[in-house]
């Protein structure tokens, strides 16, 4: 299994060799730190009145709950990021800690779109492209490997589910 992952995840790296696809992804990371979600999380009353409130306030809630849960588990399970394991893994971009597992960027993406498009469906069209970028975003720049980004989309899939 490990090979396999790892495997998979020169496969994706490899895109980081391209400056544009580099500059790319790193900015998409970036934004997926929170820059955008905040944004969201501030923009949805001005653009949906009142209404938004209630779903900013279970997206702040969701965030709050998604940092304490990722940071427990990256902090106990200390699984080392791909591009610090293996020097054939090129990081594409500054990391935030030392640890992997889960993706904190990945869970956070997934839960924060489930719930503004439950909400609204029509921020999908934008919201769910830029959550799947998020996620591959975390692999191609050997930050992560797949399966930090998928137990990342599960739990905050798990946690959107749980806070709408």
């Amino acid at each position: 299994m490990d090979q396999y992952e790892l495997s998979l995840c020169l496969s994706l790296n490899k895109y980081s060799a391209n400056s544009l696809s580099c500059i790319f992804f790193s900015a998409i990371s970036r934004l997926g730190n929170g820059v955008f979600w905040y944004a969201l999380i501030l923009a949805l009353p001005l653009i949906y009145g009142q209404e938004a409130i209630e779903t900013s306030i279970i997206m702040t809630l969701t965030g709050i709950t998604g940092v304490i849960l990722y940071k427990l588990l990256k902090n106990n399970l200390v699984r080392q990021r791909p591009c610090i394991s293996h020097q054939c893994i090129h990081q594409g971009t500054a990391m935030l800690d030392l640890y992997s597992f889960p993706s904190g960027h990945t869970l956070h993406a997934f839960s924060f779109c489930i719930i503004a498009v439950n909400a609204y469906p029509e921020l999908g069209v934008i919201l769910i492209p830029f959550t799947l970028f998020i996620a591959a975003s975390r692999v191609v720049l050997g930050l992560h490997y797949p399966t930090d980004v998928a137990v990342g989309a599960l739990i905050g899939t798990l946690l959107a589910v749980i806070f709408i």
